[in-house]
């Protein structure tokens, strides 16, 4: 093949190549997400969150996450933090609620999601992230890895760096229903079948041991599951007879058969709906 045929094969090649990113305007939105197909940072100015004060019953996870994620947003090291437990218990809400609370206080301090599926592209997020003057909450919400996942290789990109190390400027917040990021079942299984047990499953478990900061969520009791509702009422002037709201709240969870924040939230949206009260 000559010079001519090679050249116009590298020319098709460079048209078909996708543009190379550019970096957004950070300044432009507190929040951003990651994209792929084509790779691309979309700018979130209206970020959907509640309040840190209605967060109810889970005042250490708020506490630790909150004063974690101040030392970074002032500029000092802090840790990556996986937040795992029960469903609906504002695992999510939380890192989004810290965030909202200081953003007016740090400008620079950024939100960017990253979807458990584009763990493999993160390299070259935090390439992006890595050259930007902000700091950046590196955010994947309900990670989880199966059997034959290979996308938690990525995740050490994040949590360790590789020789370059993680971008000072970046920290990786995960929410998780499993401690350890893999089924029990899953660990049993590759533990009994491995010629040695111990390292079977030891790169995939090590993960979680790679945050800083575990921050676990348990289910709530009746008691808490009304205080999140009468918080709810309180903040969004919403009144409601105590016996009255108490008896709705309690038969809500259990036609749902399960009581969370998450539930106490949909109660409350249906009872401001029903009271003819709107909100945002």
């Amino acid at each position: 093949m000559d010079n001519d045929a090679l050249n116009r094969i590298s020319e098709a090649l460079e048209r078909m190549a996708p543009a190379p990113l550019r970096a957004p305007d950070f300044a432009s939105a507190p929040a951003f997400v990651w994209h792929v197909g084509p790779e691309r940072l979309e700018p979130v100015r209206d970020v959907s969150r509640v309040d840190l004060d209605l967060l109810v019953g889970i005042n250490r996870s708020r506490d630790t996450l909150l004063d974690n994620t101040r030392r970074f947003a002032a500029g000092f090291k802090a840790n990556n933090a996986l937040l795992w437990g029960a469903r609906g218990m504002g695992k999510s809400s939380l890192v989004k609620a810290v965030h909202g609370t200081l953003q007016p206080e740090f400008p620079d301090l950024k939100l960017v999601e990253l979807q458990r599926e584009d763990l493999p592209s993160v390299a070259r997020l935090l390439n992006h992230l890595r050259s930007a003057s902000q700091r950046f909450i590196l955010f994947c919400d309900d990670l989880s890895f199966s059997h034959d996942d290979q996308h938690y290789k990525s995740l050490k990109a994040v949590l360790d760096g590789g020789i370059e190390g993680r971008p000072e400027n970046v920290v990786f917040y995960a929410t998780s229903n499993r401690r350890h990021l893999m089924p029990r079942d899953m660990i049993e299984n590759e533990r009994s079948s491995a010629i040695n047990p111990s390292e079977a499953v030891e790169e995939k478990v090590s993960l979680s041991d790679r945050f800083g900061l575990w921050l676990g969520f348990h289910p709530c009791d009746q008691d808490e599951y009304l205080a999140m509702i009468d918080r709810y009422c309180a903040a969004y002037g919403v009144s409601v007879a105590p016996d009255t709201l108490r008896a709705e709240a309690i038969e809500w969870q259990a036609t749902r058969g399960a009581r969370s924040g998450r539930v106490a939230w949909q109660f409350f949206v249906d009872l401001a709906g029903r009271q003819g009260v709107r909100f945002e």
